[in-house]
């Protein structure tokens, strides 16, 4: 009785090896199929709009080798890095034009988007040229849009990348905040505005946060890298108003990319 009561353990022992065994090597197998191949999708954040080093092939896209998906290509050398980031894309845009390079070889996703489908161009507009109270106001109906339908325009890009890139760690980037409070600017909008900016940028990236999390993709946050690099800072890595290129207005300077947003999408990508 003894002996069987052996016998069944070592048995069982061994049969309990043996699947633990089996059980690594699947899961070997399955972190082998995973693909390394790196895309780069979003709006003009990812694009790198303002950092300068525009690929000439990119065109309106205003791709950029300072941009944070660039220079992390470069560094790490991915199987494939396809960068279809692209400067104004709105949710609606990646999903039409942005998603081609997605496959089952696809690793690993960053992404910025958002920011456009909320109207951060025309809250911007509005808050330099008009009055506070109309400021104000442009930013309580971004925030309600963001409450309204933003996170269903979210889920579809998600859900679409998913779709066509199951195997990739998705990372999903915010904004920064775009204000140092009470800090150098003394002239232009007043620290009422700039606090209701800096809220509303903390809005979208709370609502971003969240559908990213829903989905499982990984969101990088920011704001901590850019803060003591906003506008009216010293030392700001973020353009303020630039009448001689409106278009790199409130985006991130070279150093942005590389100290603001880089080091963040390195920790989780």
């Amino acid at each position: 009785m003894r002996r069987s009561r052996i016998t069944a353990y070592v048995t069982s022992l061994l049969l309990a090896v043996g699947l633990a065994l089996t059980g690594a090597a699947t899961a070997q197998a399955s972190g082998a199929a995973v693909g390394t191949g790196y895309v780069a999708l979003g709006d003009s954040y990812s694009s790198g709009v303002g950092a300068g080093s525009y690929l000439s092939a990119s065109g309106d896209c205003k791709r950029s080798t300072k941009a944070y998906p660039y220079l992390w290509a470069a560094a790490h050398s991915p199987s494939s890095f396809n960068f279809t980031a692209c400067s104004g894309a709105r949710t609606g845009d990646v999903t039409a034009n942005q998603l081609t390079p997605l496959s089952s070889s696809t690793g690993l996703v960053s992404i910025t988007i958002g920011g456009n489908d909320a109207g951060f161009s025309d809250v911007m507009t509005t808050c330099v040229l008009q009055s506070e109270s109309s400021c104000l106001a442009r930013i309580a109906t971004a925030k309600a849009y963001v409450d309204s339908t933003l996170p269903g325009n979210l889920d579809t890009v998600y859900s679409a990348i998913s779709a066509k890139a199951p195997a990739a760690h998705v990372v999903v980037l915010g904004y920064p905040r775009f204000y140092q409070l009470n800090g150098s600017c003394v002239a232009g909008l007043s620290e009422t505005e700039r606090s209701a900016i800096n809220s509303a940028a903390d809005y979208l990236d709370s609502a971003i946060a969240k559908r990213a999390a829903a989905h499982g993709f990984t969101f990088g946050d920011v704001r901590g890298t850019f803060t003591g690099h906003e506008i009216c800072s010293g030392d700001p890595w973020l353009h303020s108003v630039n009448w001689l290129n409106i278009g790199e207005s409130y985006h991130p300077t070279a150093p942005g990319q590389s100290g603001g947003y880089l080091p963040v999408f390195g920790m989780v990508a």
